[in-house]
């Protein structure tokens, strides 16, 4: 009987192992259909895959009391920052000599501390955080009106703080000081020690989405609104290659612009999962939520942490890749990243948030350049690229390959044991893109 069972345990350990070996070698979900690739927002991925290395060491350096710590300890974040081994750290940081200072003490310890370029450049990141924090207040508490209990996770929040422009004390300071908008509550002790975000009043003039503020030229609701069903058409934008089919799909595409749909703000307890309002109500949700962002932009991952709280589809990855003219998923870095079209013009925003043009600011400061005159990504991008960010100037390119941090690959499981989009079948994120045409 032992024996049984243990071949029973080693064949499905074997079946896993193939199944992983499977989905991890499968083609990225953008190489099935080259036409349905937006080279410029690829762009976009490649930009923040550099910037978000050089913004997690400046958070980093400035939660140290005087800004400065080794280059050893920094050894630590290999993994957030994307750094496989041997690749140093230091080589890195010597290619943004504007934005980092290295130097050793006597002993011979190399330290990392900050240009004056980068301390004014953080300061101002403050007072731009603290200059737009009644917005992104606005913003959280109208998460939470969307939401099932009027209740999410701090965690699952943390996620969306730099997307939203929140300080680095969110959870210790910031969420405090808006009262009369929301509290920190604990619910669920003692089965659940984690601290949630409770809406404390509802207010009427946010529950009206961003879409039906820019129809109706208000900054809030009208006196006497209440959120309900709505007819207004998304903006679309297709990929340059997608002409085609654009006219192919026109009647389907008419039809499901001319669908009513419920507010992300209206109770949503009495649609049907799976029909064909629930699901676009879905996509009104992630409209509104991506409009939140200050780059209208997310990892997906973290998206679908919040299928229960904002009554979403289980299969949220088959619902992006099928609306692509309001959404765009791409898979440049590690994770996928959805867009929100409509926001963008080519590479760039139209209207920018102020923490956007900082980030250009930061951006135009790092040493690194892509090897490749242009910035082109016809033929996919590659991972090869991010390992040269640690490479010194005097190594040569020795092919070496990526591979993906298996930790990172399962990060999409939330709390409620749903499974992550992001770690789901290929062949079911295939079939998406088919069924989009």
């Amino acid at each position: 009987m032992l024996r049984q069972v243990g071949l029973h345990t080693e064949h499905r350990s074997s079946l896993y192992k193939e199944c992983w070996r499977s989905m991890t070698t499968s083609k990225r979900v953008q190489d099935r259909s080259k036409n349905k690739r937006v080279n410029d927002l690829e762009v976009v991925v490649e930009r923040h895959k550099i910037l978000s290395k050089v913004l997690f060491i400046l958070e980093t350096l400035k939660q140290e009391s005087d800004q400065i710590i080794t280059v050893r300890s920094l050894d630590q974040y290999r993994r957030q920052v994307n750094l496989p081994k041997p690749h140093k750290f230091s080589d890195f940081l010597r290619k943004s000599p504007k934005i980092f200072d290295l130097y050793k003490d006597r002993k011979g310890v190399l330290w990392c501390g900050l240009t004056k370029e980068a301390e004014s450049l953080l300061q101002e990141e403050d007072e731009l955080i603290e200059k737009n924090s009644d917005k992104a207040a606005e913003y959280v508490t109208r998460m939470l009106m969307m939401s099932v209990d009027k209740r999410i996770s701090l965690d699952k929040i943390a996620h969306f703080r730099r997307d939203m422009g929140l300080p680095l004390d969110f959870r210790s300071g910031w969420v405090h000081r808006y009262p009369k908008y929301f509290r920190v509550v604990r619910p669920f002790v003692p089965y659940d020690e984690g601290e949630y975000l409770e809406l404390v009043n509802w207010n009427s003039s946010w529950a009206i989405t961003e879409l039906e503020k820019k129809h109706l030229g208000v900054c809030n609701a009208p006196e006497g609104y209440a959120p309900g069903l709505l007819s207004l058409s998304f903006p679309m934008k297709f990929p340059p290659n997608y002409k085609k089919k654009v006219s192919t799909y026109k009647v389907q595409i008419e039809k499901f612009q001319k669908r009513e749909y419920l507010s992300p703000y209206a109770d949503a307890s009495g649609l049907k999962a799976g029909s064909k309002e629930f699901d676009k109500r879905a996509v009104a949700v992630i409209h509104e939520l991506l409009s939140f962002m200050i780059e209208k932009r997310i990892v997906t991952d973290h998206l679908t942490h919040f299928r229960r709280e904002f009554v979403m589809p289980q299969k949220l990855m088959r619902l992006l890749l099928k609306h692509i003219g309001i959404f765009y998923v791409s898979e440049g870095g590690r994770r996928f990243i959805v867009f929100l079209n409509e926001p963008y013009e080519g590479s760039d925003l139209v209207e920018k948030h102020p923490l956007v043009s900082w980030k250009q600011k930061v951006l135009s400061l790092v040493g690194y350049r892509r090897k490749r005159e242009k910035e082109e990504v016809l033929d996919g991008l590659h991972e090869r690229d991010d390992i040269s960010l640690f490479q010194s100037d005097s190594e040569e390119d020795y092919g070496i390959q990526f591979v993906r941090d298996e930790e990172e690959e399962m990060s999409g499981v939330d709390n409620d044991s749903i499974k992550s989009d992001h770690e789901m079948d290929i062949e079911e994120i295939c079939d998406a893109y088919k069924a989009s045409g």
